[in-house]
């Protein structure tokens, strides 16, 4: 189920994500890069960000390329980077500097749509972000659930065209640090729905006084890669299976198929799909690889420890799926 954007001329390529084991200089073109958990070096390039999630296994670097030369600085908190079209900007604060959740959460998106408003690149496409003790607190106290108020009032006009695909995953480190990152264009990508799943922005009000604000998926200006948001077990707008890994597994990558059909690219997760894999429990990560063995065996993968946003789900994926 596709919302269509405006027609785009001139489109760009979508940057090309890949996970490498190299840890040294970018190159002139590249737009980002990630490295995982508190054992990462630390870069001084603002293109560099470390993400506070911890890797299950090999540490690999997430790389984003593009066509063109590539320029970067920094502004307090925020980070950005630009170069053939593209835009890459981070924010990295503390809860306790904020007010709390909700204050951050306002404040991390105020800075990233103050930046995106003012710049050439204002179709944000893809956004990532990831807090503390995501899923502490009762019923609307959740920790999450502040964090989707405080993302809406920092949100501003420039995501009044529609929300990006997105990811919202708790980590194990400080629990007052918050983690954004967003992708955004100069063209307009396409929302992608999920059509077995209600909208994420359409959820009833047991979810919270602010329902979650992303889309399913993003179909990127040159229809060349769906970015796929966070992808759990959830049927309407339900959890499925709670405490069952393997039923969860299965109904992610039922989600993930209708994601596909859905976003008109072809079937199947190969080696045109570098995927990550949020797994909640550390014992399930052996159930996790071996699912992945089995069911997409060529796509690149990056299981990282995380919290999904709902407690009862043990295990999320997102990642990209190139065309070809």
């Amino acid at each position: 189920m596709r919302q269509p954007a405006p027609q785009a001329t001139h489109a760009r390529t979508a940057p090309r994500v890949r996970y490498t084991h190299e840890s040294g200089g970018l190159s002139s073109s590249t737009l980002a890069a990630f490295d995982f958990g508190a054992s990462a070096p630390a870069f001084d390039d603002p293109r560099r960000f470390r993400v506070a999630l911890e890797p299950f296994g090999e540490a690999l670097s997430e790389v984003w390329e593009v066509d063109g030369e590539v320029c970067s600085g920094r502004e307090g908190e925020l980070r950005w980077s630009r170069g053939g079209g593209w835009l890459f900007a981070a924010v990295e604060c503390r809860e306790d500097e904020h007010g709390g959740t909700e204050g951050a959460a306002r404040h991390a998106y105020g800075l990233l749509s103050g930046l995106v408003g003012g710049a050439p690149e204002q179709h944000v496409q893809r956004i990532w972000n990831y807090l503390g003790a995501i899923n502490a607190g009762d019923d609307d106290d959740e920790r999450y659930k502040h964090f989707c108020t405080g993302r809406i009032g920092g949100m501003g006009e420039i995501f009044a065209q529609g929300f990006p695909a997105a990811t919202a995953i708790g980590h194990h480190a400080d629990p007052t640090l918050l983690q954004v990152y967003l992708l955004a264009t100069d063209r307009p990508g396409t929302r992608v729905e999920n059509p077995r799943q209600v909208s994420a922005w359409r959820y009833p009000r047991q979810y919270g006084r602010t329902p979650p604000s992303f889309a399913r998926a993003t179909l990127l200006p040159a229809g060349d890669v769906l970015a796929i948001s966070g992808t759990a077990a959830v049927v309407g707008h339900a959890s499925a299976h709670a405490g069952d890994i393997d039923a969860q597994l299965a109904e992610t990558l039922r989600n993930l198929e209708a994601l596909l059909a859905a976003g008109g690219l072809p079937a199947g997760l190969g080696h045109l799909a570098p995927m990550k894999a949020y797994v909640r429990h550390p014992e399930h990560v052996a159930t996790v690889r071996a699912f992945a063995a089995k069911h997409f065996p060529e796509a690149p993968l990056l299981v990282l420890h995380g919290d999904i946003c709902r407690a009862e789900l043990l295990i999320e994926i997102d990642g990209w799926r190139y065309r070809g």
